[in-house]
């Protein structure tokens, strides 16, 4: 009885009807091929990157050294704008900082009275605990190592003495002798005793432990004898006075400890010391931020390319005007290294797609011509219409040849690619994965079936597929024919139901 059926069913095909003249099917073997597993889309060519050159200040452009076209680099000059004020808002900010750090060093280095030269602490004016003012004594030090003499020559031997000379100093009293070297002779006359013209002359003497200030001398210089005779005097001898206030909270010396220059003898404290360090570490921060803040001003004024790449517009030129953010773009680049296609991928088909995976690219304006490119990102977040969900794919094409930003293009995304696997045309199989099986002695040899017993209904397991191929896991062996349903001119499809 189904032979029956099929054979009325078949009849314009057995008698040359009107079906056999419009060939609803074309038989197809059942064969090994390569299959293309795909994923299809559609988008616009992008840049990778792009930036709308924009200002932040106003005033006239004094230099633009760049067309349409040029290449730039990231970091080059594109606009230098007249800074005005700016600039020396800058210098005022400098200056304050400059000072505010002066006061900084100021009140700490006055917090820590220290020795001007090399010496021996002689008298201590404070002890721990006491509180002290600004320009209180804290102590006294003098270097009595080497000693001075300073005497009256007659001032036309005084001439003939020069710096550095050796001399001869006697001790008044015991009449020792002890050498010693001009240290200083002066350039100026002076009126002696009885009314001679003298220039004093500095000595200075290594002490040998016995010389102190009440001890007197004269000396000779060469042949040269002094007019009258002098007391020494300590090499160095100084007051350390406080330079802040506050209360002493450590002393590092006592009297007979020997100090260089630069050494704390004592340590301020208390809440009046700190207050007045915390302020001036406040004034410094905020001339430091505030000369931040006018270097960032004065930067606005350079204008540089934030990315490298290719000038597709440049709108002002040298000359012109800004008048800040209202003057608009005042440049557009495009990074063309690479261009970036953004395409949606249906729910059904997003998990198949992973970042790495191949990409074929087509465009109407460039016919005949294929480019790769590469899935870059796969987004989950997706995008709901009408219960039907599509997720943004981001493809990255490095070899772009002729294709243009805005470019319009089709893209196959590479699933996968199967090697020699078992298939049949997509056409082929209708619903609940049947096929039309032709079995030996169905068909002529241009195809015409001629005994419809021999055609057989078979269901299929199916496995990957392309466009225009699916694969065959189960039900069909390979040089087996199938029946391919062809589209009439009125676009229906032959049929075997």
């Amino acid at each position: 009885a189904a032979a029956g059926v099929l054979l009325l069913l078949l009849r314009p095909l057995l008698f040359g009807g009107p079906a056999a003249s419009s060939g609803q099917y074309q038989p197809v073997p059942v064969q090994r091929q390569d299959l293309t597993v795909s994923v299809d889309g559609s988008g616009t060519m992008t840049p990778i990157e792009s930036y709308q050159v924009g200002a932040l200040v106003s005033g006239e452009i004094l230099e633009a050294p760049f067309q349409d076209g040029d290449r730039v680099e990231k970091g080059q000059l594109l606009y230098r704008i007249d800074p005005g004020s700016a600039a020396t808002a800058l210098e005022q900010a400098q200056l304050a900082v400059q000072q505010a750090q002066l006061t900084y060093d100021s009140t700490a280095d006055g917090l820590h009275p220290r020795a001007s030269g090399s010496g021996v602490v002689q008298k201590l004016y404070v002890k721990k605990g006491d509180t002290v003012s600004a320009g209180s004594p804290i102590a006294d030090i003098s270097d009595t190592s080497s000693m001075t003499l300073t005497l009256p020559f007659q001032s036309a031997d005084a001439a003939r003495i020069s710096v550095g000379q050796s001399a001869q100093v006697t001790l008044a009293g015991t009449l020792e002798t002890l050498p010693g070297t001009v240290e200083y002779v002066a350039g100026a006359d002076q009126v002696g005793s009885g009314g001679a013209l003298v220039r004093q002359v500095k000595i200075r003497v290594n002490n040998p432990g016995a010389l102190t200030e009440a001890t007197s001398a004269t000396a000779k210089v060469g042949t040269v004898s002094c007019a009258a005779g002098g007391a020494f005097e300590a090499r160095l001898s100084q007051t350390i006075t406080a330079q802040a206030g506050g209360e002493v909270t450590a002393l590092n010396v006592s009297v007979g400890s020997r100090v260089s220059g630069g050494d704390h003898l004592v340590t301020l404290g208390g809440s009046a010391a700190e207050t007045a360090l915390q302020n001036a570490a406040l004034s410094l921060q905020n001339a430091q931020l505030s000369l931040q803040s006018a270097q960032e001003v004065l930067e606005n004024y350079t204008i540089t390319s934030p990315i490298s790449g290719t000038v597709i517009e440049k709108n002002l030129k040298a000359g012109d005007q800004l008048d800040g953010s209202e003057s608009g773009a005042l440049a557009v680049i495009y990074d063309l290294e690479q261009l970036e296609l953004k395409m949606n991928v249906s729910e059904l088909d997003i998990g198949k797609i992973q970042p790495g995976q191949s990409v074929e690219i087509t465009a109407e304006a460039l016919p005949g011509e294929t480019f790769l490119g590469t899935v870059e990102k796969v987004n989950i977040n997706g995008t709901t219409t009408d219960g039907f969900t599509t997720y943004p794919v981001t493809i990255l094409l490095s070899e772009h040849g002729a294709l243009n930003p805005g470019m319009n293009v089709s893209a196959d995304i590479i699933v996968e690619q199967a090697q020699q696997v078992l298939c049949v045309p997509t056409p082929a199989v209708s619903g609940g994965n049947t096929v039309l099986v032709a079995q030996e002695g169905a068909l002529g040899e241009d195809g015409s079936v001629l005994d419809p017993a021999k055609l057989e209904t078979r269901q299929v397991e199916l496995g990957r597929s392309s466009q225009d191929y699916v694969e065959i896991l189960s039900g069909l062996e390979e040089g087996e024919t199938v029946l391919v349903p062809i589209q009439s001119t009125d676009g229906s499809a032959g049929s075997t139901a």
